[in-house]
């Protein structure tokens, strides 16, 4: 798995998003909307969503809890990488 694209974000109104990023899967599969937040405890990622009938949010991307942790690794290792 990579990212194929990050775009850093300036959070000047206080908010908590980071970054935009796409991933390429080993299959060559391209997702596109993750999201890197800046939470309480640090940087996580969510996964693409969208609003369902009833006016939630649902995640469009499920991933398993083992490929969700190495690609938050990655992600905010990416990350730091380009704040430097």
């Amino acid at each position: 798995m990579k990212i194929t694209r990050m775009n850093l974000l300036e959070n000047k109104a206080g908010g908590k998003m980071a970054a935009f990023f796409d991933i390429q899967t080993p299959d060559e599969i391209v997702i596109k909307g993750f999201r890197l937040i800046n939470g309480a405890n640090g940087l996580f990622i969510s996964s693409p969503d969208e609003k369902g009938k009833d006016g939630k949010y649902y995640e469009s991307v499920i991933l398993p809890k083992a490929m969700k942790t190495a690609l938050e690794k990655l992600a905010v290792d990416e990350y730091n990488r380009m704040q430097k």
